[in-house]
């Protein structure tokens, strides 16, 4: 996710007429920092102060990172961190620890790690005994959560649903049956595919899109999921770093067994009976492996 440049106040250091307080030494070890999702405001005083004072700094875009650096002042060596570099990095950023610099890791926007790389270096550093902390801020994740209006109190983060149309269908059908909601990202060019099989498999369950949090432009469209996959069907050219946030399973209970035979006879008829067990249980909420095994069932009874 991109930080969006804007037209920004101080960043507060001082208030009150007071002097700017003197942050504590920042200590040796790995520092993971979130920064803005869009509106660079939103950036704690923590994250600066250490975003200052440390020794090197490991970004996934130094790019990226550098509109937020000159914005507020902060002139530290960077390394670039990501999914192509870090098998490069690593090891200059491991040995910086050892020798007992002070790293900051940042994401392009947000909170590092959150379907963003991150995780392999937490696990070196942590492996080779050196102090991981965090300055917490930032996340579109919990943010699109509250402005859903849907229950907040348990929910599953699935990251970037698949690409591919078999493998998003079945990333969806092990997410249905949790009594949680559900919050997933999508890249904007899918979200009209996406939310049809979301429809499809989940149906009119009560839903958000959430789109360009803290940003110039930031929209959230709450809806049944049927709306939403018909309005973006006919509005395709959607922009913009987007959540979809989807309500928890009814409580209507589940289907007689007529109506589950006969949803299994049609999704056998163009599917594996894997398959349309899967999709037959995300559709009503049910266990997979039950779904699966009275499949079975029904296809003993037709090939007898």
């Amino acid at each position: 996710m991109d930080v969006e440049e804007q037209s920004q106040a101080s960043d507060g250091q001082a208030t009150g007429g007071q002097a700017p307080r003197k942050p504590p030494p920042l200590a040796p070890g790995l520092h993971i920092v979130a920064t803005p999702i869009g509106n660079l405001r939103d950036i704690t005083l923590r994250a600066i102060d250490v975003l200052r004072g440390a020794d090197l700094i490991a970004c996934e875009d130094t790019r990226v990172f550098a509109k937020l650096a000159s914005h507020y002042g902060i002139s530290v060596p960077t390394v670039a961190y990501s999914d192509a570099t870090q098998d490069l990095a690593e090891p200059r950023i491991v040995r910086a620890l050892a020798a007992g610099k002070r790293v900051a890791l940042v994401s392009d926007a947000g909170m590092p790690l959150i379907s963003d790389p991150g995780y392999r270096l937490v696990q070196a550093a942590l492996a080779g005994g050196h102090a991981v902390t965090s300055a917490p801020g930032p996340s579109a994740v919990p943010m699109a959560l509250a402005l859903s209006g849907l229950p907040t109190d348990r929910f599953y983060f699935g990251g970037f649903l698949p690409a591919r149309e078999g493998d998003r269908r079945r990333a969806i059908g092990a997410a249905a049956g949790m009594p949680a909601t559900l919050v997933f990202f999508e890249a904007p060019h899918r979200l009209p595919e996406s939310l049809v099989d979301l429809a499809d498999l989940l149906g009119p369950r009560p839903a958000a899109v959430a789109r360009e949090l803290t940003k110039l432009f930031e929209e959230v469209r709450r809806a049944p999921l049927t709306e939403l996959a018909a309005h973006y069907a006919a509005h395709p050219e959607v922009k913009g770093e987007i959540v979809i946030v989807i309500g928890p399973p009814g409580e209507e209970g589940a289907p007689d067994g007529a109506v589950l035979d006969a949803a299994l006879r049609t999704a056998m008829a163009g599917a594996s009976v894997k398959d349309a067990a899967s999709e037959v249980a995300a559709r009503f909420g049910l266990k997979r492996r039950d779904v699966y095994a009275r499949a079975l069932e029904l296809k003993r009874e037709a090939a007898s």
